[in-house]
């Protein structure tokens, strides 16, 4: 179930967003230049998109734990039952037949209301830090003189030439626009503190 999660967690989608990104100035004021970003990996790459997957992940620790045990439990009963099988009379086999079917259909159930809920949160929370890239990226569009901005993970693009891509340089804005508070620093055993770094997502490919 943990890998499941993580990798809806990773497979985010863009659809709500444009494709292309025009500038917001007035026409006598935008440029001609043309930048292209990788929004998905943007938002992951920015601090405060790295905290918030962290936060999203240890919300769901729990389910997960919960999840995995009762699937070990499931396992164990098959197991059982298959190795008891010529052994036991018709009425005990019907019994733990019964009680593995009660067992995953609880199973089942516990994995549809985890994945819905933890989708849920991962959309709204996407959709979210998506705004704030879209001002971001109008903002840097505008001061750089750019007409236009195009989401290079949504629309194919096969030649872009060196220093199109501002995937970089919208993260370190959004950085400085946005800026995270440091995580509280935490007494060690040893009397000394040390400071948690959000663990950096990886970046998977929106389906098309």
């Amino acid at each position: 179930m943990r890998n499941r999660l993580l990798a809806m967690l990773m497979a985010v989608g863009f659809t709500v967003f444009p494709f292309c990104l025009r500038a917001q100035t007035p026409a006598a004021t935008a440029g001609s230049k043309v930048g292209v970003i990788d929004i998905q990996q943007a938002i992951l790459e920015t601090a405060e998109g790295k905290q918030a997957f962290q936060d999203l992940q240890k919300k769901y620790q729990p389910r997960e734990e919960e999840i995995n045990q009762r699937q070990q439990d499931v396992q164990q009963l098959q197991q059982q039952l298959q190795k008891q099988m010529t052994t036991l009379s018709q009425d005990e086999q019907r019994r733990m037949s019964h009680e593995l079917q009660d067992k995953q259909t609880v199973l089942q159930r516990l994995e549809q209301d985890a994945q819905s809920s933890f989708q849920y949160d991962r959309d709204t929370l996407m959709r979210d830090l998506g705004k704030k890239m879209m001002k971001v990226i109008d903002q840097y569009a505008s001061t750089h003189g750019y007409a236009l901005v195009i989401d290079g993970s949504q629309v194919p693009v096969y030649y872009a030439a060196q220093g199109v891509d501002i995937t970089q340089d919208i993260v370190k804005l959004y950085n400085s626009t946005y800026p995270v508070q440091a995580a509280s620093a935490s007494t060690d055993s040893s009397g000394g503190t040390s400071q948690s770094q959000p663990a950096s997502p990886q970046k998977t490919t929106p389906k098309q």
